[in-house]
C-alpha cells in the first residue's frame, strides 16, 4: 500500500499534537482518548461501535475524528487508518490498543482463531502501516498494548497469552529497526496487569486498577517515550517473578 504523507504546514491544527487510538470504544482505549482530548490533542479514534465513536466526537467537538474499523478485515483497516490520518492532516502518535481474548479451557479453535485474527494479523497490518508512515515522515511514536500475559504461556487462554507475546516481540523488532534508521521514531510496549475493563475475566483477580488510573500511567509512559511500561507500576514485581520463576514451579501455580 502506498503511504501518503500529509503536509500540515498550512493546517489550523498543525500546531497541535495529534494522536490516533485504534480500539477506543471501551476500556483503556476510551479512557486514553478522553485523556488526550482533555490535554489539548487532536484525537482520532477507531472501533467497531459507531455509536460510541459518535458520542466521543460530539463530546470533543473540533478535537475528535472518528472511523469505524474492524481488525478482522486488515486490508480495509489499513485503508481506514490512512483515511483517518488524511482527515487529521497527519499524526504524531499511533496507539494500537484493539484486541480480544477469552478464557478457553476447552481449546475451542473458533475462539483461538478470532484472537489470532485480531491480536496478531490485525495488529501486524496496522503496526506495519504505522511503521512505514513514520519512516517516511521521519518522526513519530508507535505504541502497542500487550499484556503482563506476554511473559509466560497461559493454560486457560493460550492464544491470548501467545498473541500478546507476539505483540511485545514485534514491537521490540520495530524498535531495533528504528534505532538503526532514525532517532526520531519511538516504540513503546505497554504491559497492563489487571485493569477494570470487560477484558478482565476469571476468579482470583488481584491488583485490579481503575481504568482511569491505568490510562494516566500509560500516557505518562508515552510522554516520557519509555520503551516498556508495566501498568500499574507494581506489576513490575510480578513481571520479575514471571521472568525468573522456574518452569516446574510455574506449572503448579
Amino acid at each position: 500500500m502506498k503511504i501518503k504523507i500529509m503536509d500540515n504546514s498550512h493546517s489550523s491544527s498543525g500546531d497541535r499534537r495529534k494522536v490516533i487510538i485504534i480500539g477506543a470504544t471501551s476500556g483503556i482505549g476510551e479512557a486514553l482518548a478522553h485523556l488526550y482530548a482533555k490535554s489539548g490533542y487532536m484525537v482520532g479514534v477507531t472501533g467497531r461501535r459507531l455509536d460510541r465513536l459518535t458520542a466521543f466526537q460530539h463530546l470533543h467537538l473540533g478535537r475528535a475524528f472518528i472511523n469505524q474499523m474492524d481488525l478482522t478485515h486488515p486490508q480495509q483497516a489499513m485503508i481506514q487508518l490512512e483515511h483517518l490520518i488524511g482527515q487529521m492532516n497527519g499524526v504524531d502518535i499511533i496507539i494500537l490498543n484493539a484486541g480480544t481474548g477469552r478464557i478457553n479451557r476447552k481449546l475451542d479453535f473458533a475462539i483461538e482463531a478470532q484472537t489470532i485474527e485480531v491480536n496478531v494479523t490485525g495488529f501486524t497490518a496496522l503496526a506495519d502501516f504505522a511503521a512505514n508512515y513514520f519512516l517516511k515522515q521521519g518522526h513519530g511514536h508507535l505504541v502497542g498494548i500487550s499484556s503482563i500475559n506476554a511473559l509466560r504461556g497461559s493454560n486457560v487462554a493460550p492464544a491470548y497469552a501467545a498473541s500478546k507475546a507476539y505483540i511485545s516481540s514485534y514491537l521490540q523488532g520495530l524498535r531495533k529497526r528504528f534505532s538503526r534508521s532514525s532517532n526520531n521514531i519511538y516504540v513503546t510496549d505497554i504491559k497492563p496487569g489487571f485493569v477494570e475493563t470487560d477484558m478482565a475475566q476469571g476468579n482470583g483477580l488481584f491488583w485490579v486498577a481503575p481504568v482511569g488510573k491505568a490510562a494516566k500511567q500509560i500516557k505518562t509512559a508515552i510522554d516520557r517515550k519509555k520503551s516498556n511500561c508495566y501498568v500499574t507500576r507494581r506489576w513490575r514485581l510480578i513481571a520479575w517473578l514471571l521472568k525468573f520463576l522456574p518452569e516446574s514451579i510455574y506449572h503448579r501455580i
